[in-house]
């Protein structure tokens, strides 16, 4: 998954929202770089489905369909795409 991710230009971080139906996030920078945030503590498995799932959607890539009860939302916010 980390060479995937490197070639896609996708830098990874720890997010600090502990809430337990946060799965992840992709953000897209200015500059058009990804950055995934990952809630920490959370299994490898966990991890590379969510990772997958969130970068199969912004790269417009189709996967078969997810289960009812997984939700992804697209937040179109500039200050979003300055977090660092």
């Amino acid at each position: 998954m980390s060479e995937l991710l490197a070639e896609a230009g996708v830098a990874v971080v720890d997010s600090s929202i502990s809430d337990r139906r946060f799965y992840g996030a992709v953000v897209q920078r200015e500059t058009g770089e990804f950055l995934l945030a990952m809630p920490a503590g959370r299994s490898e498995l966990e991890h590379d489905t969510v990772a997958r799932r969130l970068l199969a959607q912004v790269f417009d890539v189709d996967l078969p369909m997810r289960s009812a009860s997984s939700i992804t939302s697209e937040i179109r916010s500039p200050a979003l795409r300055e977090m660092t």
